[in-house]
């Protein structure tokens, strides 16, 4: 385990990084006496693409009500 100031891992981060990617545990302790350790984050395979979608694929899935302009019976009173 490596464990440094704030200070000195500004100074070696770089390496600290390096470190922790070959799988030491990297701590830091900070000016307030908290530990925080230094970690690669998991590597996640992006998903294929499956295909690029077609303008128009979604016709029919919904339908504009006729009355969709008009205004809201709710708000009438703020119309007027």
């Amino acid at each position: 385990m490596i464990q440094v100031t704030v200070a000195e891992a500004q100074k070696r981060l770089p390496e600290l990084f390096a470190e922790a990617e070959a799988g030491e545990i990297v701590e830091i302790r900070g000016e307030t006496g908290r530990t925080f350790r230094l970690t690669p984050a998991p590597v996640r395979p992006r998903p294929p693409v499956t295909g690029v979608p077609k303008a128009g694929s979604c016709e029919g899935l919904f339908v504009v009500p006729k009355d969709f302009k008009e205004p809201l019976e709710e708000l009438r009173e703020y119309m007027e």
